[in-house]
């Protein structure tokens, strides 16, 4: 039940602040070490920490890296990605999914998303694939994966690799399988806001491949597996051990994070729907199989951006990812693609809204975001 209180609650869209009470001492501790030591780039903490996560995901290897951006970058070089091949895709999603194919002067080919769960149409990518075709790159879009059966299926079929965007999504799962594992390598982001946070860029890839792990080892750092000698070009993309310090005390609290996440998520479900809103929103929908971790909670809405703007002015947080579909941004006006191309992507790039759902929100909070959102409808 929506109470009176909720009227002198302010929401924002992410308290970061809040989840670093919780573990204050220990992150500043880990911080004083790594200062101490004055070893700052690689080493062994960023080794455990990629032992921890590859355990974690249940994958044998895990290189860390700068960024979620480089993460797929290297995967791509690492695939053998040269200019003219071409990638396949979804336009919903964050820019890097695409940037990386772009520098490696590869050919992004984008392949609409499912109006449902928002990540890509198995049924749309075989046509898409030509001679060209090299890779695929799903995207495990808000905190839950793609049809990745599908997927594989097609891919192993048709000899293409796939390369997990799973920056959104670490500890979500596919019938048990962890967001990651099911193609050549998996993909992870620890930007600030993820649901396993950094207190900075970094990134990780993962992967079961003995070879592909050597690899990337090189190309890491310039594409060098011994000081001065360089088998391949490679990137200067490696994980700071300040960061890997603080992503190993938090990784502990990630699952209960995750569950939290998760269960605001059912609340606002279960507000929205006893509102009577149904008719103004769309829920998230999880797909059949998954475990969803919320790194957003997205709705359809209608009349958005009046919404936004109702939403804005008293103080409640929420933001559009994203709002203008990759085969219509600036830069990819050469591809050719128009307006009608892919209907989906460009659908919910004019109604999706992702609201607060962080694991430290309130009850109250919640409430005041329904509550304030049942006013807009109900009032116009």
């Amino acid at each position: 039940m929506i109470t009176g209180a909720m009227w002198f609650v302010k929401v924002p869209l992410l308290d970061l602040q809040a989840q670093f009470q919780h573990i204050r001492s220990d992150v500043l501790s880990a911080i004083e070490e790594v200062c101490n030591e004055q070893s700052f780039v690689l080493g062994r903490r960023v080794e455990a920490l990629e032992e921890a996560i590859a355990e974690y995901v249940g994958c044998r290897y895990a290189v860390g890296v700068a960024s979620g951006s480089d993460a797929l970058l290297l995967s791509l070089m690492a695939a053998g990605v040269k200019p003219g091949d071409e990638v396949l895709t979804v336009p919903f999603t964050f820019f890097s999914t695409a940037g990386g194919i772009s520098r490696l002067h590869a050919v992004p080919v984008f392949v609409d998303v499912r109006p449902d769960t928002f990540t890509m149409d198995p049924e749309q990518i075989e046509r898409k694939i030509t001679p060209r075709t090299k890779a695929i790159i799903p995207v495990h879009l808000f905190g839950q994966c793609a049809d990745m059966e599908s997927i594989m299926e097609l891919a192993d079929r048709r000899g293409l690799k796939v390369i997990e965007d799973a920056c959104q999504s670490i500890g979500a799962s596919r019938h048990g399988r962890n967001a990651g594992t099911f193609g050549y390598s998996g993909c992870f982001s620890f930007f600030p806001s993820k649901n396993l946070g950094g207190v900075g860029d970094g990134g990780l890839i993962v992967t079961n491949d003995r070879d592909l792990r050597e690899l990337l080892l090189a190309l890491r750092v310039h594409g060098s597996r011994s000081d001065y000698h360089h088998d391949h070009i490679g990137l200067n993309s490696r994980l700071d051990a300040l960061e890997a310090a603080v992503l190993r005390v938090k990784l502990p609290h990630l699952n209960e994070w995750n569950a939290k996440r998760a269960r605001n998520a059912a609340t606002y479900d279960r507000l929205l729907t006893e509102a009577g809103l149904l008719e103004h929103v769309a829920l998230p929908v999880t797909g059949p199989g998954n475990v969803h971790v919320f790194n957003q909670y997205t709705l359809r809405a209608q009349r958005r951006d009046e919404l936004m703007a109702y939403l804005k002015e008293h103080e409640i947080g929420h933001k559009v990812y994203y709002p203008v579909p990759l085969h219509l941004q600036q830069c990819y006006q050469p591809l050719g693609y128009s307006k009608g191309d892919l209907p989906v992507s460009e659908q919910l790039a004019q109604e999706v809204l992702s609201l607060p759902v962080y694991p430290e929100l309130t009850s109250a909070q919640m409430e005041t975001v329904v509550g304030r959102t049942g006013e807009f409808y109900n009032s116009r």
